[in-house]
């Protein structure tokens, strides 16, 4: 199976199931969905950065600060969370990510609902070549610097922006 087709639940406004569909078809027509995205400190509380590779269905190329991706049909955010963040940094005894918000991402003919948590990864890292051919780890002043400098994904970059107002907020740490 590749990944367009991967299966999906398909939902509304409120993230709520109205049906499911292939990836690749959720892409192509726009269909709202659901997606996780972890942020990864290691032991120094730097950020794991990484870019996509050129066959991603969207954003390809692009640089990240978060680890994850789409939930499948029928998986619960905290699920995919976990599993998407093992996959990506090729590490398996990960703890299981903390969840902090949702929002939904609404731009350019893309729309999902996009769960924001965070993991302090001390085991050595080993991306997927075929999700990560670069990664480094960055301290916040590092990513900052470069945030107008690199193509980011633009849903990460927005939740990159709401997790700082998140924090400063006095939310969480």
């Amino acid at each position: 199976m590749t990944p367009s087709d991967e299966i999906l639940d398909i939902v509304d406004e409120n993230d709520v199931v109205v049906g499911r569909a292939p990836r690749g078809e959720a892409t192509a027509r726009g269909l709202r969905h659901r997606c996780a995205f972890i942020e990864v400190r290691d032991a120094e509380g730097r950020l794991f950065v990484h870019r996509r590779t050129p066959g991603k269905l969207v954003f390809p190329s692009h640089y990240d600060m978060f680890v994850g991706g789409v939930v499948g049909a029928g998986e619960s955010y905290d699920e995919a969370a976990l599993r998407e963040a093992e996959e990506e940094l090729g590490v398996s005894g990960l703890p299981r990510p903390e969840p902090l918000f949702k929002f939904l991402y609404e731009n350019a003919g893309h729309s999902w609902w996009s769960y924001v948590y965070q993991v302090r990864c001390e085991l050595p890292v080993n991306p997927q070549v075929e999700e990560v051919p670069w990664h480094t780890f960055l301290t916040d002043d590092e990513l900052a610097q470069r945030i107008g400098d690199w193509e980011w994904v633009p849903d990460g970059l927005e939740a990159y922006h709401r997790l700082r107002a998140f924090r400063a907020a006095g939310t969480a740490s």
